[in-house]
């Protein structure tokens, strides 16, 4: 079975994106080849880490990458979750059949810690649905 090749994006590579390649990985099994890369790497977000292990799903051996990792490398599909317009270093990358953008919200611009960890919480949800009609419909 030849898997489908996904890369998903988002300006750091720390959180967003972290959880829907294991989202990906968790519900599409082996049809899928999955990956995560940024434009601005960043440690891997501990809030992110930790919202996942809720849900079943460990994330803290995972590593952000910049995206130019995959540069020259094709992808069925490259997924962006940045919110284009209060992240203006979405990256975009050139190696796609299908281009996708998923507008996630970036739970580092909550102003306190505790309205942060209630955004991951709630993009982690959002990122688990969209990963889920993927699936479905990839």
């Amino acid at each position: 079975m030849i898997k489908t090749k996904v890369l998903f994006l988002c300006s750091a590579n720390s959180c967003r994106t972290q959880m829907a390649e294991a989202l990906l990985r968790d519900l599409g099994g082996d049809r899928f080849e999955v990956a995560s890369g940024g434009a601005e790497v960043t440690p891997l977000d501990p809030e992110a880490i930790q919202a996942m292990r809720e849900i079943g799903i460990e994330i803290s051996r995972q590593a952000p990458k910049d995206v130019s990792l995959f540069l020259g490398q094709r992808f069925s599909y490259v997924i962006s979750l940045c919110d284009r317009k209060k992240e203006p270093s979405c990256p975009i990358f050139p190696g796609a059949i299908w281009r996708l953008h998923w507008a996630i919200d970036n739970p580092d611009l909550a102003p306190t810690l505790e309205e942060r960890r209630k955004v991951v919480r709630r993009v982690r949800d959002e990122i688990r649905e969209k990963v889920s009609e993927f699936v479905a419909n990839a």
